[in-house]
């Protein structure tokens, strides 16, 4: 049997013995983790079944088809981010511990990285952790924390070493949200929700049991997560026509009244753009093997700016009537508040943020530019020195 035929069985049998609209969505996700069908690479025991991860499309085909949940909406930092670096960092104790709560949500998952004065320049962090014992002790701050205000685990990164240049000095943990020296606080955005926040660190404590990777060792562990981040973010669907371009599409369909020649051939330009970038991020994951580099930064870029496009062919589309909003009172959870159908209106404002979160499109496009292409780097005047010494503005 082929490691692709297994997958298929095995994501058939799932289905079949856990039917996704008769299961709750905990018992179902459960039995795929327990199935080795939530990261296919990930070795048995822990959520996978030790195979290629290009077949990890083939296995959600099968159980997203049959109605089952995608688990990157439900928990898009645990199930993109922190679950690939855990599996990749901790401890077999520590990643025991965490994978099985992180796939079937029992586990929200933010990442502290960006902080007021370390956005784009992410090594120039000023967050501090300093170790007492067996326990670190963490002061700082954060910003544009997706999730924040509904997570129990953060990846954090922070600086251990400050007479270290600002890369060196960095190490990597895994943080409980509920304790007490955790301060979350909504920030809301255009489109009136409040999905992402500020955290305020102050004494919070985490155990070295919890530190993923060396000490020091940080900057390495967080480019993991980025890489992963940034292909989660911009890999997008295997299925034709699916993500924004479908949201175009089903518009299309819907609205004969706001069809003309013009808005055709757009439409035609950008189904063609988004079915390349479908087919170039299948090829990725083919042809990546578990290695995330930074070809994953292709797919992100790509994406963002596609998907502004998109949603700016579906406003001018409507007309007057994109002018039209539902409201700016977020959801429960932060979130947009629950509309019948699609909100073009509100997909249209968030994309704006596309191009800025996960890496911004300049950082992107530096990244293909020095380590895909080969072009000289940007002057950095800061290289060497130790980060105690660098002045912040």
């Amino acid at each position: 049997m082929t490691d692709r035929d297994r997958v298929v069985e095995t994501a058939r049998r799932v289905v079949a013995e856990h039917p996704p609209a008769q299961t709750p969505q905990r018992e179902f996700l459960g039995a795929c983790f327990d199935a080795g069908l939530a990261w296919v690479h990930f070795p048995e025991g822990f959520g996978g079944l030790g195979v290629a991860p290009g077949l990890q499309a083939v296995a959600d085909g099968i159980l997203q088809g049959a109605g089952g949940p995608n688990p990157f909406w439900l928990n898009p930092m645990g199930y993109g981010m922190a679950g690939p670096t855990v599996m990749a960092h901790a401890s077999r104790e520590l990643a025991a511990e965490l994978l099985r709560a992180d796939y079937v949500c029992d586990d929200i998952w933010c990442q502290l990285f960006s902080e007021p004065g370390a956005g784009s320049d992410l090594a120039g962090l000023a967050t501090r952790a300093v170790l007492d014992g067996d326990t670190w002790i963490v002061n700082g701050q954060k910003v544009w924390t997706s999730n924040a205000h509904r997570a129990r685990r953060a990846l954090l990164l922070a600086r251990t070493d400050p007479d270290q240049p600002k890369h060196k000095g960095l190490t990597y943990f895994v943080l409980d949200m509920t304790d007490p020296g955790v301060e979350v606080r909504p920030l809301r955005q255009m489109t009136g929700e409040a999905e992402f926040n500020e955290v305020y660190l102050r004494d919070a404590r985490i155990p070295d049991s919890h530190r993923l990777g060396e000490v020091g060792q940080g900057w390495h562990v967080a480019m993991t997560t980025l890489m992963n981040e940034r292909t989660a973010i911009g890999g997008g669907s295997s299925v034709r026509g699916s993500g924004s371009i479908g949201s175009a599409l089903t518009l299309w369909r819907e609205r004969p009244d706001l069809r003309t020649p013009a808005l055709r051939d757009r439409l035609v330009h950008l189904f063609a753009r988004a079915d390349a970038a479908r087919l170039t991020g299948d090829r990725q994951r083919v042809e990546g093997g578990e290695k995330i580099g930074p070809e994953g930064s292709i797919g992100k870029l790509v994406g963002a700016e596609l998907n502004q496009d998109v949603y700016e062919f579906c406003m001018d589309a409507l007309g007057v009537e994109a002018g039209l909003y539902s409201g700016y009172q977020p959801g429960p959870d932060g979130g947009p508040p629950r509309t019948e159908g699609e909100d073009l209106q509100r997909k249209f404002l968030r994309s704006r943020a596309n191009t800025i979160e996960g890496g911004t499109s300049e950082v992107l496009r530096n990244i293909l530019g020095e380590r895909l292409l080969g072009l000289p780097g940007d002057l950095r005047a800061d290289t060497g020195k130790p980060w105690s010494e660098v002045p912040r503005g």
